[in-house]
């Protein structure tokens, strides 16, 4: 058998391989008696029919058979001769098997890149200033207001106005498209959240109880019924009842609804509080984030792009999950799976990119994990719960995988803290960032 190893790029290879004629035909002549043996051809008993017969009838099957057999006992060998571990499936090209000649096939395999890390200490890295936001307060504040709110009638007199609550009956009709025409009575219209046809609720908009108007507006483009998007719709509108937003104090009874907080400023401290936990834990994970494109820059490198792949198919998967929780699809985002793969794999190449290189990182500093290390990161999981602590010990002292994959993670944290311990962070103000 010869081999020989084509270097296509720092992470493809191309192995070609040649098996000789007298093994081919050995391997031939083995699968046609084993063929013989079990073939059913009409006529014959099983294990009868004359060989000539069986070579005419089963050719195609001994030439799937003798590939892979021949695949089996020479590919792995010789990766594991020329010390090659392909980091997925090869993807194999042959020629014809011919009984006669030899047997010549190649296989294309993907596997890691060398890597010979640099310049990881001191890298120069931007770092977002924390700064408490009032604004922010305020306005998560004057939400649970709105939540909280009350509709409450308004005279007679009151001109309706954006955020009222209107009750109205309606006629509707468009000239040309019967089946289109509707009546409703009693329907409740919240004027300026702008859920109907453009320019519906503002006709509303300074009228009162008792008044009826009648107006034309253009159906828009995506109008349920396309052949009459572009046409005037006609209204005729009825005001029936106006109610008003009647927003909470935001004092101490306001405050106690929403917990264990006897005054409204309890609870604005333990907004702040939050806030601030969850401001800071964000500008933590976007400085590791350049750290690691800092890193790449400092050492770019190929990555196989298997790895990529699977890597995007983790990414669209917890995207999608996440937009079920939130009752979304990705077509609500104007994506699809192709689309979503093309726009961002690059991000996902160098997700790939700092995972080795913080691997490199592991072995270079020889980061080891040690047993309370490995414990507080189970604390951690079980989040202050004791029932949950002892199975999730018993979960990783039992499954070696899942154990060996948190022990990794733990090494990427120290190698990533490593990183940033050694990096050269100057704080600037989000604005900059944003800008940048």
């Amino acid at each position: 058998m010869q081999v020989s190893v084509e270097e296509l790029s720092s992470v493809q290879k191309k192995i070609n391989i040649e098996i000789p004629a007298d093994r081919v035909n050995e391997e031939i002549e083995k699968a046609y008696s084993v063929i013989q043996k079990k073939a059913k051809i009409q006529g014959f008993r099983p294990g009868k029919a004359p060989m000539n017969l069986i070579k005419r009838t089963y050719s195609d099957a001994m030439r799937d058979d003798v590939m892979r057999r021949l695949y089996e006992q020479t590919l792995y060998k010789a990766l594991s001769d020329n010390k090659i571990e392909p980091v997925d499936s090869p993807t194999i090209e042959s020629d014809i098997l011919e009984h006669g000649s030899a047997f010549k096939y190649s296989a294309l395999v993907e596997v890691m890149p060398q890597i010979q890390l640099k310049d990881y200490t001191g890298l120069e890295v931007t770092k977002e200033k924390y700064t408490a936001d009032e604004g922010s307060i305020n306005g998560e504040l004057a939400r649970m207001q709105e939540n909280m709110a009350q509709l409450v009638p308004a005279d007679e007199n009151c001109l309706i106005d954006n955020g009222h609550s209107v009750s109205v009956d309606y006629s509707f009709s468009v000239e040309g498209f019967p089946e289109e025409s509707s009546v409703a009575e009693d329907a409740i219209v919240e004027v300026g959240a702008n859920r109907l046809i453009p320019g519906f609720e503002e006709q509303l908009v300074g009228m009162k109880i008792g008044e009826t108007k009648e107006f034309n507006l253009v159906l828009p483009d995506g109008y349920r019924n396309s052949e009459a998007a572009g046409k005037q719709g006609h209204f005729k509108v009825t005001i029936k009842e106006v109610k008003l937003k009647e927003l909470p104090e935001l004092n101490d009874e306001f405050a106690q609804q929403f917990g264990d907080y006897d005054t409204i400023a309890d609870l604005r401290a333990k907004m702040v509080e939050y806030h601030e936990k969850h401001e800071t834990e964000r500008i933590e994970n976007e400085l590791k984030d350049r750290a690691i494109k800092a890193l790449i820059e400092k050492n770019p490198l190929e990555v196989p792009e298997s790895m990529v792949k699977r890597q995007l198919d983790y990414m669209l998967e917890n995207l999608k999950n996440r937009l079920k929780g939130q009752q979304m699809s990705l077509d609500m985002m104007g994506l699809d799976d192709s689309g979503f793969k093309i726009r961002f794999r690059e991000e996902a190449a160098d997700k790939v990119r700092g995972g080795l290189l913080l691997m490199a990182l592991v072995e270079k500093e020889n980061i080891t994990v040690s047993d309370d290390e490995l414990n507080e990161r189970y604390e951690k999981i079980a989040a202050g719960n004791p029932d949950m602590l002892n199975r999730i010990k018993e979960y990783y002292s039992s499954n070696t995988n899942a154990k060996n994959s948190i022990i990794s993670e733990i090494k990427e944290d120290k190698a990533l803290s490593l990183l940033i311990d050694s990096a050269i962070i100057t704080e600037v103000d989000g604005s900059e960032l944003t800008a940048a």
